[in-house]
């Protein structure tokens, strides 16, 4: 499919402005062909007002014509065949076989959430009958479900271009809980966004939806974003970046006149505790997977474990030496652009520069935008003492830090702070208390604890939560992955003493779609 280069708002393309930018190949350096229009301030205006419209007319549709919807998004990306990955490759440097696997995740996610809201469980529906007849007063009908937001703005991420793209998690959530959806193009990929475009706007005309429900903005987010988060049509925010960018996106929202919430997925530094008994069972395999952990994706995978916790052991100054081993053997690779490179080498450049941190790997980087795995070391006192270690390093590199005791690393891990992801490598022979309060403790930092594994790779299912505590996210209470991603962009509404005929049809005495429900009190399927 050729691409045109331009926005397409509720199904047409807009000419944007006289400005243009071009993608670059990360590998190469090599600018690719097609320049992208940015999008203007009318062009907001247009995309925020065509989902308005659109909103208005969806949100009295069943949940099935949104089931069918994305199931056909799915089928409309598998057409898009090998241009797809082509152009995926070219604006990332990420290899065919990370594409057509991340391809993959994203049609699977598409139809878990079409089969969420065919089952239609999800609206949390619960019904209070009335009893006229309570003493001193009546009891009302009172009945409650989630019900739909509104327009959603979604900023496509850098480092997952297709399942955090244009058609990934956010918008597929946001679909499916029946929002319009206006993605603001990652710059990074602007042609992999337009095809995964043309995907969508297939799949409206087809179920024959309202254009109005799907649009994309090419543009940086200093301006096109940022008037996006602003407009006041938009009633929710889906972001997937850097720290500095997301609080942007967060304090732009909350100073907006009607403040409206923004799910951000930000940083997360990933504390991964290997205890002694671990060592002493299975060093070198946890040395094997936790290089391969580091460096998956060239280090770009928000669960990258970047903290290493170890208590000061002989054992672990063996477990370094072969975990430095095993980086040092790993090739440079191409990093997704020179951007994220130049902030990588600085971060790392700055914890070299610390007194106390000792720089245990130091390869060097090659190729145009390549970045070789970096491994630093350090005590305690040092990292608890300077803050500049606690900052993200986005790249192939991790620190390991010596505790001397177990309270000591206690006391220490308590400044990770918010975290996607926990992890603890534990044996036999480690003490069981330890054990579990080390685990409760981290429970409370983060949103997904794992036992003797490693965080990167994250399972697309139900009980998945893709969040945790800021700085990971700015909404510790939801999740970007997983069928509860569904709840960031539905809110909770009330009807009391409302008849049958006004009611959504979920919430009628009459269990028409046989969903579950709690009804005065008891979970069922059966009719109110």
């Amino acid at each position: 499919m050729n691409l045109h280069g331009q926005s397409l708002v509720a199904g047409k393309t807009v000419s944007g402005s006289g400005e243009t930018f071009t993608a670059t190949n990360p590998a190469t350096g090599e600018m690719l062909p097609v320049p992208f229009h940015k999008a203007t301030a009318d062009d907001v205006n247009a995309a925020m007002s065509a989902a308005e419209t659109a909103f208005a007319e969806a949100r009295k549709l069943p949940g099935e014509r949104f089931a069918v919807l994305l199931e056909k998004i799915a089928e409309e990306i598998l057409a898009l065949g090998p241009d797809l990955i082509a152009r995926g490759m070219a604006e990332t440097g990420l290899p065919e076989a990370r594409l057509v696997g991340e391809r993959a995740r994203t049609v699977g996610q598409l139809k878990m959430f079409a089969a969420l809201v065919r089952e239609g469980s999800w609206v949390d529906a619960v019904i209070e009958t009335a009893d006229p007849n309570r003493q001193p007063l009546p009891k009302p009908d009172v009945r409650r479900m989630l019900r739909p937001l509104g327009p959603i703005v979604v900023f496509g991420a850098g480092n997952f271009p297709f399942a955090f793209g244009a058609c990934g998690g956010d918008t597929a959530s946001a679909l499916a809980a029946g929002n319009p959806v206006v993605v603001k193009s990652h710059t990074g990929h602007p042609g992999t966004n337009e095809l995964f475009a043309h995907a969508v706007v297939a799949a409206l005309k087809t179920c024959d939806l309202p254009a109005g429900l799907f649009s994309l903005l090419q543009g940086p987010g200093a301006t096109v974003g940022q008037a996006l988060v602003k407009h006041p049509a938009t009633q929710a925010v889906g972001f997937t970046g850097s720290k500095r960018a997301g609080r942007i996106l967060f304090d732009l929202a909350a100073a907006r006149p009607v403040p409206i919430p923004v799910y951000a997925e930000m940083g997360s530094l990933n504390p991964l505790v290997i205890l002694p008994g671990a060592l002493s069972e299975r060093s070198e395999k946890i040395a094997t997977g936790l290089a391969q952990s580091i460096t998956l994706g060239v280090g770009q995978f928000c669960t990258k474990p970047g903290l290493v916790f170890v208590l000061e052991t002989t054992a672990a100054g063996e477990f370094v030496e072969r975990l430095a081993k095993q980086l040092s053997a790993t090739p440079a690779a191409t990093m997704l652009d020179l951007g994220i490179r130049k902030s990588f080498c600085e971060a790392t450049a700055g914890f070299a520069k610390i007194p106390g941190v000792k720089r245990v790997v130091a390869n060097e980087p090659s190729g145009f935008a390549g970045a070789s795995p970096l491994l630093f070391e350090t005590d305690s006192a040092t990292w608890r003492r300077e803050a500049a270690l606690r900052e993200e390093a986005f790249g192939p590199a991790a620190m390991v830090i010596r505790c001397r005791d177990v309270e000591d690393l206690k006391t220490t891990l308590r400044f990770a702070g918010g975290n996607l992801t926990a992890t603890i490598h534990h044996g036999a022979s480690d003490n069981a208390a330890d054990v579990r309060s080390l685990a409760d403790l981290l429970e409370q930092q983060s949103g997904r604890v794992i036992f003797d594994g490693f965080p990167t790779g994250v399972e697309v299912c139900h009980a998945m939560v893709h969040g945790g505590p800021y700085p990971a996210t700015s909404a510790p209470l939801t999740t970007s992955v997983g069928t509860l991603a569904i709840r960031r962009f539905a809110r909770p509404v009330c009807f009391q003493n409302v008849p049958q005929d006004f009611l959504p049809v979920e919430l009628r005495n009459a269990n028409e779609r046989k969903i579950w429900r709690i009804v005065n009190g008891q979970l069922t399927k059966e009719n109110a």
